[in-house]
């Protein structure tokens, strides 16, 4: 008899309208939203996020031109695609997409490749250093948001839900027409960040604008702490962030203390390298 093969990170099919089916997402109404980043620290706190990296973030830009000027937000987070490129592109099937939406991770089955980064449209995906406070806490490993699951199979809302003083997040099952996040999508107009990808994001918003929606808007209009908090933790977490360049520094030798770090975080990853550049080049 054919041993039964045990399966991981398989994609389940898409459940967008599906009737039957649960598809948990988040409606986030950008006119409540006034970047007190109370979402940020309660992530933060819920889930021991190091500093640097974030499950959840708030991007802010300033428009218009004196004395006409405003300053918009645009919360952030993993989109929990009905369609997720991430899970099509783990090598280890370390991240899959549940039943009821959420896409998640399995930290025992994540070697660290940061594949699935490279491959999430959204960036909203991170690595977690080698050292953490909680030495139960995982290390060197991919993480993202879940969207709380630990919280919603309990009855509750994700912790960001929950601090939002606005009450610009609501949480709930968008295939289910009683839900209150269902109501809402149902008589607002809804905006979806990258619609073209064909990945059906999950978490969707009111009153988005475009011009904050745009990454390279986005990265350039950073604030001067945020630059500066994400490049402390790139020189403190050699290797850990491969790619990852500190602004204002020689980049090739950054490109090779990273690229050093990243073959001693995944030794036997080292001799395939240096036997393929063996082959290259000596030979």
């Amino acid at each position: 008899m054919r041993e039964a093969r045990r399966s991981y990170g398989l994609q389940t099919p898409g459940t967008r309208g599906m009737p039957g089916a649960k598809r948990y997402g988040m409606v986030i109404d950008l006119r409540k939203c006034i970047g007190c980043n109370s979402c940020m620290v309660a992530c933060k706190a819920e889930f021991g996020v190091p500093m640097g990296v974030w499950r959840t973030w708030v991007k802010a830009a300033d428009k218009g031109t004196y004395p006409n000027t405003k300053r918009i937000f645009m919360p952030r987070m993993c989109n929990h695609c009905d369609y997720p490129v991430c899970v099509r592109n783990c090598p280890t099937q370390a991240t899959y997409k549940h039943k009821d939406g959420f896409v998640l991770q399995r930290y025992n089955r994540c070697i660290g490749c940061r594949t699935c980064m490279v491959a999430c449209p959204y960036n909203a995906r991170h690595l977690i250093p080698a050292k953490r406070t909680g030495k139960n806490l995982p290390t060197q490993v991919v993480d993202k948001c879940t969207l709380c699951v630990h919280r919603v199979k309990k009855g509750l809302v994700p912790a960001c839900v929950q601090a939002c003083v606005g009450g610009a997040r609501i949480f709930g099952d968008l295939n289910d027409p009683n839900s209150e996040v269902a109501q809402l999508a149902a008589r607002e107009t809804l905006m979806v960040l990258k619609p073209e990808l064909g990945t059906s994001p999950s978490v969707s918003y009111i009153g988005g604008d475009w011009e904050i929606m745009d990454e390279p808007h986005s990265y350039t209009n950073r604030t001067a702490r945020l630059r500066e908090e994400f490049n402390t933790f790139k020189r403190n977490h050699d290797g850990d962030a491969f790619g990852d360049i500190v602004e204002g520094e020689s980049t090739m030798a950054e490109v090779g203390k990273n690229f050093v770090g990243f073959l001693r975080s995944i030794p036997h990853k080292a001799k395939e390298v240096f036997d393929a550049y063996v082959n290259l080049y000596l030979r």
